[in-house]
């Protein structure tokens, strides 16, 4: 309790809800989080409602989304949103300044450099006592967003995209919707939204009988209203989860020197699994919570599914049963965090000239910070996705024959996706590297890596002589792994387009 009160007086927003804080138990960073997001739900709907296009123009609308969004990181984070603000106007001045060759290589290197620079930072000052959320998680969002619209001003993707005015630019990055925990959306996408655009463009591409200019005043707007409280009942069950069941599943106490040395190995095992199951939902939930909150602004809308019914996981950051279901590795990373695996495909992987796989983990790892467990993950993670490949490769068709023999192949790589994440994922919540060697040691990491190094030199066995078989081999993978994420994205899916 001591070292959660002294957490409590290290948070850099405001103290207002220090009495909260204390009688509920939690972190401070954490309510004050929980109250913007709240706050930002009911600002959502307001939005939607009184400062809708036919209501309002764009300028106050990107007005007020803007100025929220400031409150919001000045409210938790004090004079540390200040390192937000400054990397969005110097990346803008990059943005109106640079050749449009080259504005995508200056975004990039001020955006990470300066993220990384923090990271740095985080490490020194706080000392692995970091805040639960503290000033970088939106620093990686805006990161997210300012490389985004750079390549996509570079790559001139869609002719109606420009360069942006000062009050456009500052609403995409610090919007009250995203700006705390995103998710990254396309910038396109957002203006559309902000212009009235962003639902009629998708009833038309559905139905074409939207005609009017803005379409909002010819077409009534599906209601979000159903999918909001969905998400909403999720998050509740993710919160409930969490309090019931998260907090007696401690990570730490897998690295415990009395468990590791008196509990046999299948113990470890068996609570190593279900301690990372639980730290799942505080993920699911954030993400969950933002999706809702854009959603109830008006923002998310996909088009219409199979069924004829409206879709509002444009932008969805998770699928929580595809990750709980995931039978490979690939399928997990397709349906976790979502909206960041698009992003590193398109500034990483699609144009990595070579070792496109190892750079894009690298630059995750980077992304996420600088404490060695990320390193850890994202630098096991490559073998493993290497090995999990080869596997898929040379025994999948032999389960095909029979929904009996396909139901068995599917529960054995189900439990070696379980497995390879108890191994892979650990060091990213111990963060530190002393646990993490104690963890591997107690966990026969060695076997892991023999196992591993067995799967790649199968893969290199049966590596596909022609060179084009890779991409096909990825276009395949990706497809199946789309099927996967209907549930996020039914129609129009992205996910096709995530990291392999």
């Amino acid at each position: 309790m001591g070292e959660r009160a002294d957490t409590a007086f290290k948070t850099t927003g405001s103290k207002w809800l220090l009495p909260v804080s204390e009688y509920l138990g939690f972190p401070l960073d954490q309510v004050n989080f929980l109250a913007c997001q709240l706050f930002a739900l009911a600002a959502a709907f307001w939005f939607r409602l009184y400062l809708s296009p036919s209501h309002a123009n764009p300028l106050v609308r990107h007005a007020v989304a803007t100025l929220l969004g400031i409150a919001f990181l000045i409210f938790c984070f004090g004079w540390y949103s200040a390192h937000i603000l400054t990397v969005v106007v110097a990346s803008y001045l990059i943005i109106i300044k640079a050749d449009i060759n080259s504005v995508h290589r200056y975004s990039m290197v001020t955006a990470m450099g300066y993220l990384t620079v923090c990271q740095v930072s985080r490490v020194f000052i706080y000392n692995y006592g970091i805040l639960s959320t503290d000033f970088s998680g939106p620093l990686m969002i805006v990161t997210q967003k300012i490389t985004t619209l750079a390549f996509q001003l570079h790559d001139g993707k869609r002719e109606d995209t420009v360069r942006p005015s000062l009050i456009e630019y500052l609403s995409y990055n610090l919007n009250f919707l995203s700006v705390l925990v995103g998710p990254c959306s396309n910038y396109m996408d957002y203006i559309d939204f902000i212009e009235g655009r962003h639902i009629s463009q998708r009833l038309r591409q559905h139905s074409g009988t939207c005609n009017g200019q803005n379409g909002y005043d010819k077409t009534p707007n599906p209601s979000p209203l159903n999918a909001v409280c969905k998400k909403l009942l999720v998050c509740s069950g993710c919160m409930l989860f969490f309090l019931v069941v998260t907090r007696s599943l401690p990570i730490t106490y897998n690295v415990d020197p009395d468990f590791v040395s008196h509990a046999p190995f299948l113990t470890r095992l068996i609570y190593a699994f279900f301690s990372i199951q639980a730290a799942r939902p505080k993920f699911y939930f954030a993400w969950t919570l933002a999706d809702a909150v854009n959603n109830a602004a008006g923002f998310g809308f996909l088009g219409m599914d199979e069924n004829g019914k409206p879709s509002w996981d444009l932008i969805c950051n998770l699928n929580i049963l595809g990750i709980e279901t995931a039978t490979s590795f690939k399928t997990f990373i397709d349906n976790w965090n979502i909206r960041t695996g698009i992003w590193l495909k398109t500034v990483c992987y699609d144009r990595a000239p070579k070792h496109r796989l190892a750079l894009t983990f690298i630059l995750s790892a980077l992304w996420h910070g600088v404490y060695p467990g990320y390193y850890f993950t994202f630098i096991t993670a490559i073998p493993i996705t290497m090995a999990a490949r080869a596997i898929r490769r040379s025994v999948r068709h032999y389960f095909l024959g029979s929904r009996g023999l396909k139901l068995v192949y599917d529960i054995l790589t189900w439990a070696a996706t379980q497995l390879a994440i108890c191994y892979t994922v650990m060091p990213f919540l111990l963060l530190a590297v002393e646990p993490t060697l104690v963890y591997y040691r107690s966990m026969y990491f060695h076997v892991h890596i023999i196992s591993i190094l067995a799967a790649i030199a199968l893969h290199r066995k049966h590596k596909p002589k022609d060179p084009s078989a890779t991409t096909k081999t990825f276009s395949s993978a990706s497809s199946s792994s789309s099927s996967c994420s209907a549930q996020c994205q039914p129609v129009h899916s992205n996910n096709n387009d995530k990291v392999d």
